[in-house]
C-alpha cells in the first residue's frame, strides 16, 4: 500500500513536470492552455502544499521548482483559510535552508523562492508565538548567507533587498490599513540597520579590488546598490509617490536616520562609487544620489544642510568634469535627473553660497547646452535640465544673497540652444525621415512651459534672437514661395522652422508675469506678435492651394497664449503691445483683435473642417472667446460672429455635415461649437422667441429629416444614426450654454413635446449601439439638470413631472433592452453598457434632485414612472459587479451620487427592497468607504448617514405612545425592531476588538478614549449633539494617536488612524 501510494507520487510529479514543460516552453496555443488549465486546478488542490514540498525536492526541472514556489506564495497569501502559523514558519525555514544548500539555482527560481520568504515575512509581521514575533529576524536570517561565498552573499543580499521592496508595495488583496501599519513598524525596526548594512558592505566592496568581469562580483554589488536604492525609495510616510510626480519628490528620511546624513562618507561612498565602477552599474549608483540629494530639508539645520549641499555640488563638479560615463544614456538620464533635484530641494540663495558655485554653474550650463544641441540623444532627460532652468530663473526675483547668481550670462545661453537646436533638427528630421518631436504634442507643450520661464530671464536677448530667426525664416519662405523653382522639400523645411518658432513665440508670450513684466517687455511682445499675424496673412492666403498642419496647430497655440495674456477682463487696454499693433497692422483696440480672432476661427472652420486636431482646437480656442464677460460682449457686435449665427450649417462650416466616411465620435467638437454660439446667442437674446426660433432653424430642419426618415419602414439606417448624432450633440451644446430661465425655457418648449418622442424612439432602435445612444443619454441628462435654476415651472404647469415622465421613459426602455444584451466581454463592457448605465444614473440623479418635481404626487395619483425608474435603477446595478463599480470613476461618482440623493430623499423606497439587495447597496457603500475618490467617500459617509438617521427615527416614532401608521413592506425597520441591540452591540464589539488589540500596559488607555468619545452625547440627532460628537471624535483620534506612537506594534502618528 505504501509502495503504491509512493508510485502514485512519483507518478503526479512527473506528470506535473511534463505539465510545467508544456507551459513554459511550447509554442502551441492550445496545449499551453491546457496545461494552464490542468495547473491551476492543481493549485486550488487539497494536497498542493505536500506536492509542492516534492517537487522542490524532486523535481528535476528548474520548471518545476518555479510552479512550486508560486504556488506556495499563493497558498501563503491567501485571505480566506489561511495557512497556520507552524505551517508558515516551517515553509519560511524551508525555504532559506533550500537557498543556502542550492546556491545555484536558476536565477528566476532563486527570485521565486526569494518572493515567496518577502510574502511569508510580510504578511506574518505581527505574528506571535510565545511573546516573540517570529516573522522579524530577517537581519539574522540573512547574516549566515553574508558570510558565505559570493553567490550566497548575492542570494542574502537579494533577500533584503526583495523583503524591503515587497513590505513597501500595498497588494490590493489586503487592506491598506493593515500595509501601512507592517510599513511603519518595520520602517521603525528593521529598515535603517539594512541601509546601514548596505552602505557598510558597499565600502568592504570599494576598498577591495573587485574584478568586476567576475560575473558574481558584479553581480553582488549590483544587488547591493539595488538594496541600498530600495532603502532610499522607501514609502516612509505612506504617501504612495507614483513616478509621474517625480520632480516633486521629496524623501522623508526619518530623523532617526540624520547621523548617517550628517556623516559626509556617506554621500561621498556613492560619488567614489560612480567613479570607480563600470557604466552598467553606475546607472544605479546615481539613482541612490537622487534619492539622497532629495532628502527633506527639515533633516537639517540650516548649518547642516549648507554643509550638505555644498558636499552634493563637489561631487556633481567632479562628475561634470569627468563625464566619461555620461554619454551612457542610462547614466546620462539618472544625472540629469540629479540636476534637478538640485533646485527642487534647495534654494538659489543656498546654492549661490556654495564655495564653488561659479565654477559649477558654468559646467552645469556648457553641459545642458551640449544636450541641447544633440536634440536626436535622450529627448526624455532633456525634461530635467529644462526643469532645473526653469526653476532657477523663477527664483531670480525673490533671491536675496549679495553672492552673484550669473544666471543673467548663462540662462540666455540655455534659451538660444534650446532654440537654434529645435530648428536646425527640422532639416535633420526631414532628409533622414526621423520621427518628428512635433508630433509629441504633451512632450512639445511640457517643453514649452519651461521655456517659457526661461525664456523670460533676460528677455531682452530672447526677444532679439527670435525677431532675427523669424524675420530669416519669414524672408526665405517668402522667397521660396514667389520662386517658380523651388523645392517642395525646401518649403517643408521652411515650414517646420516657422512652426517651432510660432510655437515658442506662443510661449513666451504665455509666459508673461503681470508683476514683473515692464512696458519695454510688452513692447517686445508687440514685434513678435505683428510678426506672426503677418505670417498668419500669408499662409491664410494660400490655404485654397495649400496649407500646413503643423503649422496651423502652432499657430493655434500661439493665439491660446495671447488670449490669456492680453485678452480679457483683467488685462491693461493701454498696454504697449496694442500701440505696436496699431502702427503696424492698424489693429487699434481690443475689438480689432477679436475680430482677428474670430476671422482665423471661420477661415479654419471653412479650410480644415475635416481636420479633427485642427477643428477641435480652433472651437476650443472659440469656446474661451466665449466665456470672458466683456469680450463676448464685444464679439457679438463682429459682423462675423453675426455670420455664424445666422448661418451654421454645413454649407458654410463642413464639419458639421453627414459625412458618412467620418467615425461617430468624430462629432464631439459640435458640442462646443454650439456651447460658444448659446453663449454669444443669449447676450442678446433675452424674450426674444423670433430670434431663437431663426437659430433653430437648421437644427428644426435635421429633427423632421430624423422624424420622416424613422416614420417610413426602409431609411437609410446610417444616415439616420449620423443626422440623429450630430443634431443631439448640438442641442447638448446649447442646452449647456443656456443657464438662464429664459432661454432655457425656449428651447424646453422647443424641444418638447414636439421631438422628445423621435428620442425615445432611437433608444428604443439603437440601444446596442452606444455611439449612438450615448450622446442621446448625455443629452437627455443635461435637459433635466437644473443648473443655475433654471428649470423653474410656473404654479400652474405640469411640465415639470412630465419631463420627469420622459426621463422615467428613457431610463426605462434603455435599461430594460441594454439588460437583455446578456454577456459582454471584459473588454469591451464599458464602452457596450457601463458608460450608458453611468448616464442613466447621472441623469436620475439630475432629476430627482433638480427640485422641480413633487415625486409624492406619482404614488398619489397611481403613476408609475417613479417607480419604474427606480426598479430598473435596482435591475442595472444588480447586473453590475461590486469590483466595475470602483474599477470606472465615472460609473463610481454618478453611482454614489445618485445613491446619496436616494438615502436622503427616498429612504421608503430603500426599506422596502429584497433584503439581498439591500446587502448590496450596503456592501458598495462598505468598499465605497475606502476608496481613494474623496467624492466617492464623502458620498458613501452621507448615505450611511441618511440611512441610520432614518432607522433611529422611524424606531424613535415606533416605541411612542402615539399611533403612527407602520410601513408594511419596511424590512428594515422589521429587522431592527426585532434586533434593537444590533447597532450598540457592533460598536461594543468593535470597541472590545481595538482595546484588546493594544498591547497590556495600552489598554486602560484606549478604553478611556471610548468612554471619552461618549461623553456628553445625548440619545438624539439635533444638529447640537452632533457637533458635540464630532468635536469628541476629533479629541478621540488625538488622543488614540498619541496612545499609539510608542506602541510596539510600531504604528506612529504617520498611520493617521487610516
Amino acid at each position: 500500500m505504501k509502495w503504491r501510494k509512493m508510485a502514485d507520487h512519483v507518478q503526479g510529479l512527473a506528470q506535473l513536470e511534463i505539465l510545467c514543460k508544456q507551459l513554459y516552453e511550447t509554442t502551441d496555443t492550445t496545449v499551453r492552455h491546457q496545461a494552464e488549465k490542468a495547473l491551476v486546478e492543481f493549485t486550488n488542490s487539497p494536497d498542493c502544499l505536500s506536492k509542492c514540498q516534492l517537487l522542490l525536492e524532486r523535481g528535476s526541472s528548474s520548471y518545476s521548482q518555479l510552479l512550486a514556489a508560486t504556488c506556495l506564495s499563493k497558498l501563503v497569501s491567501r485571505t480566506a483559510n489561511p495557512l497556520p502559523l507552524e505551517q508558515r514558519i516551517d515553509i519560511r525555514n524551508y525555504v532559506l535552508n533550500y537557498l543556502a544548500t542550492r546556491p545555484k539555482l536558476a536565477a528566476f527560481v532563486t527570485q521565486a523562492l526569494i518572493q515567496l520568504y518577502a510574502r511569508i515575512t510580510k504578511l506574518g509581521w505581527f505574528d506571535c508565538q510565545k511573546d516573540d514575533y517570529v516573522f522579524r529576524n530577517v537581519i539574522a536570517d540573512v547574516t549566515r548567507f553574508l558570510q558565505d561565498s559570493v553567490e550566497h552573499c548575492i542570494i542574502g543580499v537579494t533577500i533584503l533587498s526583495q523583503l524591503t521592496n515587497e513590505i513597501n508595495q500595498a497588494d490590493t488583496t489586503h487592506p491598506l490599513t493593515k500595509h501601512r501599519k507592517i510599513a511603519s513598524s518595520f520602517r521603525d525596526s528593521s529598515l535603517f540597520d539594512i541601509f546601514t548594512l548596505s552602505c557598510n558592505l558597499l565600502k568592504q566592496a570599494s576598498g577591495k579590488n573587485l574584478n568586476l568581469n567576475d560575473e558574481s562580483q558584479h553581480g553582488l554589488l549590483m544587488q547591493l546598490l539595488k538594496l541600498s536604492y530600495n532603502c532610499l525609495n522607501y514609502d516612509f510616510i505612506g504617501t504612495s509617490t507614483d513616478e509621474s510626480s517625480d520632480d516633486l519628490c521629496t524623501v522623508q528620511i526619518p530623523t532617526s536616520w540624520r547621523s548617517a546624513f550628517l556623516d559626509s562618507s556617506t554621500l561621498q561612498l556613492f560619488f567614489n562609487l560612480y567613479h570607480s565602477i563600470p557604466p552598467s552599474l553606475s546607472p544605479l549608483v546615481l539613482s541612490c544620489l537622487v534619492q539622497i540629494a532629495s532628502v527633506r530639508r527639515s533633516l537639517f539645520n540650516n548649518a547642516e544642510r549648507a554643509k550638505f549641499l555644498s558636499h552634493l555640488v563637489d561631487g556633481v563638479k567632479r562628475i561634470l568634469a569627468n563625464p566619461q560615463c555620461l554619454p551612457d544614456p542610462n547614466n546620462y538620464h539618472e544625472f540629469c535627473r540629479l540636476l534637478a533635484r538640485l533646485k527642487s530641494n534647495y534654494q538659489l540663495g543656498e546654492l549661490v553660497k556654495v564655495e564653488n558655485y561659479p565654477e559649477v554653474i558654468r559646467l552645469i550650463a556648457n553641459f545642458t547646452v551640449t544636450s541641447l544641441q544633440h536634440w536626436e540623444f535622450a529627448p526624455n532627460s532633456v525634461h530635467y535640465l529644462l526643469s532645473l532652468w526653469q526653476r532657477l530663473a523663477a527664483s531670480v526675483p525673490y533671491v536675496k544673497a549679495t553672492e552673484p547668481h550669473l544666471l543673467e550670462t548663462y540662462t540666455p545661453e540655455v534659451t538660444k540652444a534650446y532654440i537654434t537646436s529645435r530648428l536646425e533638427s527640422v532639416h535633420v528630421i526631414l532628409r533622414d525621415g526621423l520621427e518628428d518631436p512635433l508630433d509629441d504634442a504633451g512632450l512639445v507643450q511640457q517643453q514649452l512651459d519651461q521655456l517659457s520661464t526661461i525664456g523670460r530671464c533676460e528677455y531682452e536677448k530672447t526677444c532679439a534672437l527670435l525677431v532675427q530667426l523669424f524675420d530669416q525664416a519669414a524672408q526665405t519662405y517668402q522667397e521660396l514661395l514667389q520662386s517658380t523653382n523651388s523645392s517642395a522639400a525646401d518649403i517643408t523645411v521652411q515650414e517646420g522652422r516657422l512652426t517651432w518658432l510660432v510655437y515658442i513665440i506662443g510661449a513666451v508670450i504665455g509666459g508673461r508675469v503681470s508683476f514683473a513684466s515692464t512696458d519695454e517687455q510688452d513692447a517686445m511682445d508687440g514685434e513678435l506678435v505683428c510678426r506672426v499675424l503677418q505670417l498668419m496673412n500669408l499662409t491664410d492666403s494660400r490655404l485654397a492651394q495649400a496649407g500646413n498642419e503643423r503649422l496651423e496647430l502652432a499657430m493655434l497655440s500661439f493665439f491660446e497664449q495671447f488670449r490669456k495674456i492680453y485678452i480679457g477682463d483683467q488685462v491693461q487696454k493701454s498696454s504697449k503691445l496694442y500701440r505696436r499693433l496699431s502702427e503696424v497692422l492698424g489693429l487699434n483696440d481690443e475689438t480689432m483683435v477679436l475680430s482677428v480672432f474670430i476671422g482665423k476661427i471661420i477661415t479654419n472652420l471653412k479650410y480644415w473642417g475635416q481636420c479633427e486636431p485642427i477643428t477641435s482646437k480652433t472651437l476650443q480656442l472659440l469656446n474661451d472667446l466665449s466665456l470672458g464677460y466683456s469680450s463676448v460682449r464685444k464679439l457679438v457686435k463682429l459682423t462675423a460672429v453675426q455670420f455664424m449665427l445666422n448661418n451654421h450649417t454645413s454649407e458654410h462650416f463642413s464639419f458639421l455635415g453627414v459625412n458618412n466616411q467620418s467615425n461617430l465620435s468624430d462629432m464631439r467638437c459640435r458640442t462646443t461649437f454650439y456651447t460658444a454660439l448659446g453663449r454669444l446667442l443669449m447676450v442678446d437674446l433675452g424674450e426674444d422667441e423670433d430670434q431663437f426660433e431663426q437659430f433653430m432653424l437648421p437644427l428644426t430642419a435635421a429633427f423632421e429629416t430624423v422624424a420622416q426618415m424613422l416614420s417610413t419602414n426602409t431609411f437609410n439606417e446610417q444616415e439616420a444614426k449620423r443626422t440623429l448624432v450630430g443634431l443631439v450633440r448640438d442641442l447638448r451644446g446649447i442646452a449647456f450654454a443656456f443657464n438662464a430661465k429664459t432661454s432655457f425655457m425656449m428651447l424646453f418648449d422647443w424641444i418638447y413635446p414636439a421631438y422628445m418622442p423621435i428620442l425615445q424612439r432611437a433608444i428604443e432602435l439603437w440601444y446596442h449601439d452606444p455611439a449612438c445612444t450615448t450622446p442621446v443619454l448625455k443629452l437627455m441628462a443635461e435637459l433635466v439638470h437644473n443648473r443655475s435654476q433654471r428649470l423653474q415651472f410656473d404654479v400652474s404647469s405640469p411640465n415639470g413631472i412630465l419631463l420627469f415622465r420622459e426621463t422615467s421613459k428613457m431610463i426605462t426602455t434603455y435599461g430594460n433592452r441594454i439588460l437583455t444584451l446578456g454577456e459582454v466581454p471584459k473588454d469591451q463592457v464599458y464602452g457596450v453598457k457601463l458608460k450608458g448605465v453611468s448616464v442613466c444614473f447621472a441623469m436620475l440623479k439630475a432629476v430627482l434632485s433638480g427640485n422641480y418635481v413633487n415625486f409624492g404626487v406619482f404614488r398619489l395619483y397611481g403613476d408609475d414612472a417613479l417607480d419604474n425608474a427606480l426598479q430598473t435603477f435596482i435591475k442595472l446595478l444588480l447586473s453590475i459587479p461590486h469590483s466595475d463599480l470602483l474599477d470606472y470613476p465615472k460609473l463610481s461618482q454618478s453611482f454614489y451620487s445618485l445613491l446619496e440623493v436616494l438615502t436622503q430623499d427616498h429612504m421608503n423606497f430603500i426599506a422596502s427592497l429584497e433584503p439581498h439587495v439591500v446587502m448590496y447597496i450596503l456592501s458598495s457603500i462598505s468598499e465605497g468607504l475606502t476608496a481613494l475618490d474623496t467624492m466617492v467617500c464623502t458620498g458613501c459617509c452621507s448615505s450611511l448617514d441618511h440611512i441610520v438617521t432614518y432607522l433611529f427615527k422611524q424606531l424613535s416614532r415606533s416605541t411612542k405612545k402615539r399611533p403612527t401608521p407602520m410601513a408594511t413592506d419596511d424590512r428594515f425597520l422589521h429587522i431592527m425592531q426585532q434586533h434593537p441591540e444590533m447597532i450598540q452591540q457592533y460598536f461594543a464589539d468593535l470597541r472590545n476588538s481595538i482595546v484588546n488589540s493594544q498591547p497590556p500596559e495600552k489598554q486602560q488607555a484606549m478604553h478611556l478614549c471610548f468612554e471619552n468619545l461618549m461623553e456628553g452625547i445625548e440619545r438624539n440627532l439635533l444638529t447640537k449633539n452632533r457637533d458635540r460628537f464630532t468635536q469628541n471624535l476629533s479629541v478621540f483620534r488625538r488622543e488614540v494617536n498619541d496612545s499609539m506612537k510608542n506602541s510596539t506594534y510600531g504604528v506612529n502618528s504617520n498611520d493617521m488612524m487610516s
